[in-house]
Order: C-alpha cells, then sequence, then structure tokens
C-alpha cells in the first residue's frame, strides 16, 4: 500500500535506470535526496525545477555513490551554482581523486560525470530538510558506505537500496569475495528497530508494509546466502539488463564486447561460474533476460523490453 506523505515532500519514482528522486521542501531550503543516471540528467532537472516553480535548489544528498544515485550531480551543480552536496564520508576521497574505478563506475560499465562534494553525510548525526530534523544511519550491504535517512516524528525512511518493496540492491562486495550479506542482514535489522510507518524506496514505489518487506527481504537474503552462485548469476544478469536500460538496443556483438570488457561481469564469471565459456554464457544469459521478458531479441540486435 502506497501512503501519503507529509505535502513538503515530493517523490519523482523512476525508472530502474534512475534511482527515485526525493525533493524535501522548507521554509527557507529546499533539498533534493538522490540525483538519477546521467542520461536522464535533463529529465532530473525539468523534475526539480518544475516542483520549485523558481525558487533554487539548495542541498543535494546522496544516499550512496552508485551511477543511478549520483549520475545527475554534476548537471544540478551547473544548474544551481550555490548548491551545497552532502555525500557519505566513505568514498570522500575517491570523489576527490575522481577514482571511477573506487567509485565502481569503471567496474560496472557505467556512467557518472565529475561532480564535487561540499559536506559529509555522517551516521550517527542529523540534516535538517523541510524543516525536520533526519537521523543519518549507515546501511552497509549493498554498497558499504551507504546511508538512510530517517524522520522520527512521520516514522519516515529514505532507505536507498539497502530496502525495495520487493528486496534490495546487488551486493556488490560479495561479487569481490568480501562478505557483506551479514552487513545486508543488520541493516534490515536497523530498518526493524526504527519501525518506519513508510519506506521510500531508492528504486519503485512508495510503500507501508514495511513488515512484509522485510521479510521477502529476508528470504531472499537467505536464498542467497544458502547459494552465492544464486545472487551472482541474478548480479550479471542485473548489470546486463541496466546496460539495456541505457542503450535501449545494441547490436548483440557490441553487447558482448561490452560485457566482456566491464570488469564486474568477468569477475562473476571467473569467481562463481570459471568452467563457462564467455561466449556461451553471454548467450546464456541473454537468453534468459528473453525468457523473463526483460530483453528481445531482433535480427543481430538486443533490445530492451
Amino acid at each position: 500500500m502506497a501512503p501519503g506523505l507529509p505535502p513538503e515532500i515530493t517523490v519523482f519514482e523512476r525508472g530502474w535506470l534512475s534511482a527515485n528522486n526525493v525533493l524535501l521542501l522548507g521554509r527557507e531550503q529546499a533539498a533534493l535526496v538522490d540525483s538519477g543516471y546521467c542520461t536522464h540528467a535533463a529529465q532530473t532537472l525539468a523534475l526539480v525545477g518544475g516542483a520549485l516553480g523558481g525558487r533554487p535548489l539548495d542541498r543535494l544528498l546522496n544516499t550512496h555513490l552508485h551511477s543511478d544515485h549520483c549520475g545527475g550531480n554534476a548537471a544540478l551543480q551547473q544548474r544551481y551554482p550555490l548548491l551545497e552536496t552532502l555525500i557519505p564520508p566513505g568514498q570522500a576521497a575517491h570523489v576527490d581523486a575522481w577514482d571511477t574505478e573506487a567509485l565502481s563506475y569503471r567496474p560496472t560499465g557505467q556512467q557518472c560525470p565529475r561532480f564535487k562534494y561540499d559536506a559529509l553525510l555522517r551516521p550517527g548525526a542529523e540534516v535538517v530538510l523541510a524543516d525536520r530534523a533526519w537521523q543519518i544511519h549507515a546501511a552497509p550491504g549493498h554498497d558499504p558506505d551507504a546511508t538512510m535517512l530517517f524522520e522520527p516524528m512521520a516514522r519516515l525512511l529514505l532507505s536507498g537500496d539497502a530496502l525495495w518493496e520487493s528486496g534490495f540492491g546487488v551486493v556488490f562486495p560479495e561479487l569481490e569475495g568480501q562478505s557483506a550479506f551479514d552487513q545486508v542482514a543488520e541493516t534490515l535489522d536497523v530498518i526493524d528497530a526504527l519501525q518506519p510507518e513508510a519506506v521510500v524506496p531508492g528504486h519503485g514505489a512508495v510503500f507501508s508494509d514495511v513488515v512484509d518487506a522485510l521479510a521477502r527481504a529476508r528470504r531472499r537474503l537467505d536464498a542467497f546466502v544458502q547459494n552465492p552462485r544464486r545472487h551472482a548469476l541474478h548480479a550479471a544478469k542485473v548489470l546486463l539488463k541496466y546496460k539495456l536500460l541505457e542503450l535501449q538496443r545494441v547490436a548483440r556483438v557490441d553487447f558482448e564486447r561490452w560485457a566482456r570488457q566491464t570488469p564486474y561481469f568477468e569477475i562473476v564469471r571467473h569467481r562463481y561460474f570459471e568452467d563457462a565459456d564467455a561466449a556461451a554464457w553471454f548467450e546464456q544469459l541473454t537468453q534468459e533476460l528473453v525468457r523473463a521478458g526483460a530483453a528481445r531479441l531482433e535480427g543481430g540486435f538486443v533490445l530492451n523490453a
């Protein structure tokens, strides 16, 4: 069930290429949480500008620095020169150096124009948005440096990719051999303890059936813990689908070339499917996307569906 939100909070529910954007209007300050993917930057500017009605955007916050959550940062910073940008502390040095390897953009084969930041979202502290004090909580798992924002009076949680109504984001550290499923479980426990009445997820609709969502997420997590290859296979298909969302239509030979040149994709194949021939594995995954209705084949091209 989708709950009503306070009138000063607007959620732009985006497609899966871009994370949801949350606009929070205070008496003296307007803030946006997460900025979507770079190829949707023009749409992000239009959505935000239309809702602001001529007032400036004062603050931009990123729950984490995956490309679908911060890819619009640069465009917003250019549009609003006085914009203050806040990011989680864990990757601040990588943003300073613009290390696209450490920031995950090169390993995932995704794009993100360079942006700057002004301050940090430190877990344990608070930030005022829409004239409300929001608690900053660490949310490791999907991303080791991710954060969530919780407003205790309205019991409203901006969960990023730590919890969706249907699950949570790919646990990227696990793909590299780092134990992180336990961090996902700990983050779900934090959400459970907060007892939010409504959750604005990084993707998908706002929801209030938090108990059911947590139960689904824990079942999904248990399945991945019992069979890490299942999670790895899911991650590989997510990477392919995400690129399809970006490209919409791509020659099969170019799509396979992209996959073989994308470090995360090859890491998954070597770590979890070491006996799989690269071309045959790519073909298998493509056919699985087609069977799931997530892609279409048309001659020598793969199309988003």
